[in-house]
């Protein structure tokens, strides 16, 4: 299993979000998520695919065994690269069959979490994939009315009751380069909706998601 991380420079939300410091660690996001992806049996290799100088550093100074390194094109590592670009991309990058796409931006999503996933992506269960989620069950609205249930049955129903939703939290993608190349996607057909909760499913995007994880991590984890 090789782990795809991108972590281009130029993050404009929440300017050098990959490295600057986390919680006051050196390194920040960037090393935490290095370091965490390191502890996984499982995986066999860590791509870091970057355009940012300092990235490149802090991974080297890291000196982790299962690390290495892929200069991203300008044209790939811009604010207007889309996804599907980049998803591309990562098969001319990744030779191994099995690829785990995973972001720094979820610093809570535990090695243990992601060893059960990659054992379900492994298991004949059906799915063709895995990917991270959040699950949402609560009342949900668009502006024709109401999404996730029927107000002629029942306009308030218990939330308990109601069929849940699920928001991809992008802590995590895992498929099979085949899919990258004949579907062009990052998942499957049918993939496997792993659910992560509580902390785990933190995405930091915003500067007060960034705060708010500081938070997090110092209330918790340094003593």
């Amino acid at each position: 299993m090789t782990v795809f991380l991108p972590c281009r420079a130029g993050s404009e939300r929440v300017p050098l979000k990959n490295t600057k410091d986390f919680a006051g660690i050196k390194g920040g996001l960037l090393r935490l998520k290095l370091e965490s992806l390191s502890g996984v049996k499982e995986i066999d290799q860590i791509v870091v695919s970057t355009n940012d100088p300092e990235v490149i550093r802090i991974v080297k100074d890291l000196v982790l065994n299962k690390v290495s390194i892929d200069i991203r094109p300008d044209h790939l590592a811009s604010s207007s690269t889309s996804t599907d670009d980049l998803i591309n991309y990562v098969p001319q990058i990744i030779q191994d069959e099995h690829i785990l796409w995973t972001h720094v931006t979820s610093p809570f999503l535990s090695s243990e979490s992601l060893s059960k996933a990659i054992g379900i992506y492994r298991s004949d269960n059906g799915h063709d994939s895995v990917m991270s989620v959040t699950k949402i069950q609560t009342f949900l609205w668009t502006e024709d009315g109401a999404l996730n249930y029927d107000r002629s049955v029942e306009k308030w129903p218990r939330t308990q009751t109601i069929k849940p939703i699920f928001e991809i939290n992008s802590g995590f993608f895992i498929s099979s380069r085949n899919n990258y190349l004949k579907l062009e996607d990052r998942i499957g057909h049918k993939p496997y909706l792993f659910e992560t909760t509580g902390n785990e499913a933190v995405d930091i995007d915003w500067p007060e998601d960034f705060e708010m994880a500081e938070f997090i991590y110092k209330s918790r984890y340094v003593r």
